[in-house]
């Protein structure tokens, strides 16, 4: 048996070493804190990242507060294959318990097709990328069109 993991360690040098690699991923809030403090924590913003560069350390959660620096933000989140989507508004913090609830209901409602179709729409709507620098590594993140990262809009 470990002659065989061995062989297959040998003939498959790439697949192993991108498994070894995706143990080192951020956590999706690592990226969110990182990019909002990267862009000075911005009036909004609202950007994909690939599931497969990220530990997805918030799912369950669709709106919540998050703070960060000076700042609180409300943040709309959903999983739409092959990305998570975020949308963060600077706010106060405000209980959005009842919020969470209903957009968990919504989905399981629609039994997560609208969200699929959104994320593999997204694959082809997606026409700008940055790169969020976090202490695991470097990951991109996608938007629709490039943002003014102090519009209000």
């Amino acid at each position: 048996m470990v002659a065989r993991f061995r062989s297959l360690r040998k003939s498959h040098p790439g697949f192993w070493s991108g498994l070894l690699k995706k143990r080192n991923r951020p956590n999706s809030s690592e990226v969110l804190t990182t990019y909002l403090k990267q862009t000075g924590e911005p009036p909004w913003t609202s950007y994909f990242v690939k599931y497969t560069d990220v530990v997805n350390d918030q799912r369950g959660m669709s709106h919540f507060n998050w703070p960060v620096g000076t700042s609180n933000y409300h943040v709309l989140r959903t999983g739409c294959y092959p990305y998570i989507k975020y949308h963060c508004t600077k706010r106060p913090k405000q209980d959005l318990a009842m919020d969470d609830k209903f957009f968990k209901a919504i989905k399981i409602v629609n039994l997560g097709i609208p969200t699929l179709m959104y994320g593999l729409a997204a694959t082809q709507l997606i026409r700008h990328e940055e790169v969020v620098a976090t202490p695991k590594g470097d990951v991109t993140i996608y938007f629709l069109l490039p943002e003014d990262k102090g519009s209000r809009y």
